[in-house]
């Protein structure tokens, strides 16, 4: 490692090694030389005079790239393409005169981010699955498990541990879905010259409108595509890259969603992501336990969901066939979009596989809150021991004023089913009271909602993706 410049944390600190790879200058240059490869295979199938012997030669040298040589060049040329076309051409010199032959630079230039990206959605896509595994696994294990549910982060009826769980699942489906969307609609941009029009190829082909009409299928199938744009400028359309960053953006904004939600019940010490034996949470306090995981979620999802913004303004500001202002912010808001989304949903999987639940501390906020909320249930039982309904409900309206202000001015214990068992109109003991707090009696559906959504929903998608299940990620810091 190196301390004496800069160094991006994305790399050095979040993002996993596999997706590191993806982005890497020798990934690059690995697939401009297989595009070269497709494209000299192609004009020859479709009867350009290019030999077996020249393929073969180009194949002998698709991988050991001649760095060195390409670096040489770009310092002349100031062209990176001309550059690796230059180095490729110094390893095959018979096939030096066909490497590129009717090509633009956004043949190996863009064809390859469309590769690139696409191999970058099925490793989020992976991840993601493995998260939606974890969560059901969690869920499952406490749909049962009543605790205080909240709106407007005030006691509110009860749920269960689980169903809050499925909340987050579903919106990590839903980006799931809108992933597997995307990516099966991304297209190669093929061969189609300067400003899209084939001219080069009309020229080579001596104008034989056929086979230039197979040029970007025979393409796009030897690089694993169905099919390329059917219309292009130069490049393809940089849309695509807002449509690809927006999934990400909405993966970002569920993670931070769901790491929000963890700090907060981290708070209320009812739920804590993993801490380490070893692991200090404050240089200062030495008995915190920071949500270190769940706040470098919300951090680096709010970059995500902000960097989903640079394809957008690129893609409105493109001038006519192309302009080369979209270079250099594609060369860092594509990757780090992704690099980013990568080490979100390796520390979205940690947390979840380590959660840890307290149920005790669940129930005894339950309890404090529960009398309040049994008061209709209360109500009922009084009426049947022959009480007025409409004059319990006002004596009960005023009991729960009382309880609640000895509650928040007195700093006491939420005392409402001693002030109703001392109430003769109710006409019930202290015990009595006592048996309507169970706690699973106010849960409403919300396990057989689990129950169903992991029946339903969740496992069908597991199942047809069981063979990526199983991911572990490794948290570096």
């Amino acid at each position: 490692m190196s301390y004496d410049k800069y160094q991006s944390p994305l790399s050095e600190r979040y993002a996993s090694k596999e997706m590191q790879y993806i982005f890497s200058p020798d990934k690059k240059f690995k697939t401009w030389r297989r595009l070269w490869i497709a494209l000299a295979e192609t004009e020859k199938e479709l009867g350009l005079p290019i030999t077996d012997e020249q393929i073969e030669e180009l194949k002998a040298h698709a991988e050991d790239i001649n760095y060195e040589v390409a670096r040489e060049r770009e310092r002349v040329v100031r062209h990176d393409v001309m550059s690796h076309v230059y180095a490729y051409g110094q390893q095959c010199p018979k096939a030096k005169g066909i490497i590129h032959l009717g090509a633009t630079s956004c043949y190996v230039g863009d064809n390859t981010d469309m590769i690139v990206m696409s191999e970058a959605l099925e490793i989020v896509r992976k991840k993601l699955v493995n998260v939606l595994a974890e969560l059901a696994g969690f869920a499952d294990e406490y749909k049962g498990l009543p605790t205080l549910a909240f709106t407007h982060f005030q006691p509110a009826q009860p749920t269960t541990v689980g169903k809050r769980a499925t909340l987050w699942m579903q919106e990590f489906a839903m980006d799931l879905e809108d992933l597997e969307y995307v990516k099966s609609t991304l297209k190669l941009l093929g061969s189609k010259g300067t400003t899209g029009t084939q001219a080069s190829f009309l020229e080579l082909f001596e104008g034989d409108q056929e086979k230039i009409d197979q040029i970007d299928p025979m393409i796009a199938k030897k690089m694993g595509f169905e099919t390329c744009y059917p219309v292009s400028g130069q490049t393809y359309s940089r849309k695509v890259d807002t449509r690809v960053l927006n999934v990400l953006a909405g993966i970002a904004a569920s993670a931070h969603k769901f790491s929000n939600d963890i700090r907060l019940l981290q708070h209320l010490k009812e739920v804590e992501e993993p801490f380490e034996k070893t692991q200090i949470g404050s240089s200062a306090m030495a008995y915190k336990r920071n949500p270190m995981r769940s706040e470098r979620i919300a951090s680096l999802s709010r970059y995500v969901m902000i960097d989903a913004l640079n394809p957008a303004v690129t893609s409105a500001t493109q001038w006519f066939e192309r302009t080369l202002d979209d270079s250099a912010n594609k060369r860092l808001s594509v990757p780090e979009g992704f690099l980013a989304i990568d080490g979100i949903l390796d520390l979205c999987l940690n947390v979840v596989d380590g959660l840890v639940v307290y149920p005790k501390v669940i129930e005894k906020r339950l309890m404090s809150e529960l009398p309040f909320m049994a008061t209709e249930n209360i109500m009922m039982d009084a009426v049947k021991a022959g009480g007025d309904r409409q004059e319990l409900h006002e004596r009960i309206r005023e009991l729960s004023m009382e309880a609640g202000r000895n509650v928040k001015e007195k700093g006491l214990d939420n005392n409402l089913l001693e002030l109703i068992a001392e109430d003769a109109a109710f006409n019930l003991t202290l015990d009595e009271l006592k048996e309507t707090m169970d706690p699973a009696k106010y849960v409403g559906r919300a396990p057989v909602q689990v129950e169903a959504y992991l029946k339903k929903v969740i496992r069908p998608l597991l199942e047809k993706n069981q063979e990526v299940l199983g991911m572990k990620a490794q948290i570096h810091v």
